[in-house]
């Protein structure tokens, strides 16, 4: 291979969207980058299935999401027509849930449009992080390794962004991380630890408070703890699920042919969770939704800390668990008869991943690492406070959540047969809507301890329970974003990320058009 090391000003981890995010600005702000990706698709999990933004609010947050909603905007009024389904559906708008779609093939080629406008990010797809070299407080460099192939190469950079899902180039500097939940004893948080639970549809919060703060109500909510829940911690994350694009129009569809060689039949007979659909009609983008149902608690539980061949064989786990609960729904006998005709509806999309069946390259990876930050955000920092009734505030806030803080089950579900307890048949499922408010992130949660020339805005310092209201996408970009804009300050003045003051930095991001704090309609500032 010719050129096989390269020197860069920022190397940046992960061609998920906030990847992209912090490239494009690092860019943007006259840097050379190196933006890595271990698969040939760029967008992560908006390019894998995911399919809809996920927030309670339509606030733009920062320079390059605004951008992004305005291109997905602008596509669908073009190829559907100004005030389509299509064209409302895909528009960033609480008035609606979700606040905004997008198809995978749209949101992939749109990335790689901000990516290949900038002349000095060189993009690498197909590589992974395979060894880190650090000096003391300093990261020198990366060894990358072929995902498919035996090839090799080093890369210096002056500073490191970590945007990857699962947190590699920050584990293999040498960064403490946690996996698993935090317990109760260790945190004080209500909801840490080992959880039985129920939840239940319906409107939560209250909706008096969502309209008073200026965001929209989720459709479930949580119905209660087992006070017996032993709280402890464990090494336990939240299920991932393959999230397969799929239509009711039958010209772009692709009908199953037959269950995979490894399927079982009685692994679906008990499983309740039973449906393919999650959006229909005026709902869907282009006459497609994303296929959710299909959820692994339990099996997934090494991939954070696995190797790619390891990650490789729990993907393929959960693709096949996917598309046998499809074809069970669709062809067995136990499901009656006008079910399985409804569920065959269905089908793949032909215009999705041709080149991999159809099929996404990623599941959905919805919990790995944390880093231990020098701040880790808590639920203790989310939750309202008696004072004012919203969340703890920062000085070196840098950007927001506007989703609640949740997991899918870590460990046993109802779906899974007869639960262990009918009143609490969940473990680990939460859904914190009732104490949902818009809460405040602080740059010091993106800074490792003992390195300065590294951010991490994706597996960043917090808590299992504060991580479920970070997770969401739109969040995430604005993270990375924040990570691209705090290299290039710390390179035009000479220092490093680690040493930036928080607080000063903030203040240029709003000089910036970066939100830094989630924006309260007047009337619930004056309520204060």
């Amino acid at each position: 291979m010719s050129n096989p090391n390269l020197r860069t000003d920022v190397l940046v981890n992960g061609g998920t969207p906030a990847g992209v995010a912090a490239a494009v600005r690092a860019a943007r702000e006259g840097l050379a980058v190196v933006l890595v990706n271990h698969t040939q698709t760029l967008g992560g999990m908006m390019a894998n299935g995911l399919l809809q933004w996920d927030a309670l609010s339509d606030q733009r947050r920062c320079p390059v999401f605004r951008e992004l909603l305005e291109m997905i905007e602008t596509h669908y009024r073009q190829t559907s027509g100004e005030g389509s389904i299509d064209h409302i559906n895909a528009q960033y708008r609480r008035d609606h849930y979700p606040v905004g779609q997008v198809e995978p093939h749209v949101i992939e080629r749109l990335l790689r449009q901000l990516v290949t406008a900038q002349p000095t990010i060189t993009l690498l797809e197909g590589w992974y992080v395979a060894e880190v070299r650090r000096r003391h407080n300093m990261v020198e460099s990366v060894l990358l390794r072929q995902m498919a192939g035996n090839g090799s190469r080093s890369v210096e950079a002056k500073v490191f962004i970590d945007a990857g899902y699962e947190g590699d180039l920050a584990a293999f500097a040498g960064v403490p991380f946690r996996v698993g939940r935090e317990g109760h004893d260790e945190t004080g948080e209500l909801h840490a630890g080992r959880l039985y639970t129920q939840v239940k549809g319906g409107q939560g919060p209250d909706r008096a408070i969502s309209a008073r703060l200026g965001f929209t109500s989720f459709h479930m909510t949580m119905a209660g703890v087992d006070p017996a829940s032993p709280r402890t911690g464990d090494f336990c994350v939240q299920a991932y699920n393959l999230r397969p694009v799929v239509t009711t129009d039958a010209d772009r569809g692709v009908a199953l042919t037959g269950p995979l060689a490894r399927y079982s039949r009685d692994e679906y007979l008990a499983y309740t969770r039973k449906g393919i659909g999650l959006h229909k009609g005026d709902r869907c983008i282009n006459m497609k939704s994303t296929y959710n149902n299909a959820i692994l608690p339990g099996e997934n539980w090494l991939y954070p800390n696995g190797d790619w061949t390891l990650r490789q064989r729990i993907y393929e786990r959960h693709r096949e668990f996917a598309l046998g609960l499809m074809w069970f729904l669709q062809n067995d006998a136990s499901v009656p008869a006008d079910e399985q005709e409804r569920h065959r509806q269905w089908r793949l999309c032909a215009d999705e991943w041709p080149e991999n069946n159809h099929l996404p390259y990623e599941m959905y990876v919805r919990e790995t690492r944390r880093i231990v930050g020098r701040h880790m955000l808590s639920e203790h920092d989310l939750s309202p406070q008696p004072q004012t009734d919203l969340p703890q505030t920062f000085d070196d806030s840098i950007a927001f959540t506007d989703w609640f803080m949740d997991s899918h089950s870590c460990d046993r579900d109802y779906t899974y047969g007869d639960p262990i307890s009918d009143a609490f048949p969940y473990e680990g499922k939460m859904i914190l809507g009732d104490e949902f408010r818009p809460g405040q992130i602080p740059y010091r949660s993106l800074l490792p301890m003992g390195v300065d020339n590294l951010l991490v805005p994706v597996c960043m310092g917090a808590t299992h329970v504060a991580w479920g209201a970070v997770r969401l996408e739109p969040c995430l970009i604005h993270l990375g974003e924040v990570a691209g804009f705090a290299a290039a300050i710390a390179l035009r003045d000479g220092t490093l990320p680690g040493l930036i003051d928080g607080e000063a930095l903030a203040e240029e991001l709003r000089g910036r058009d970066v939100q830094t704090a989630f924006a309260l309609p007047t009337s619930a500032k004056n309520s204060r």
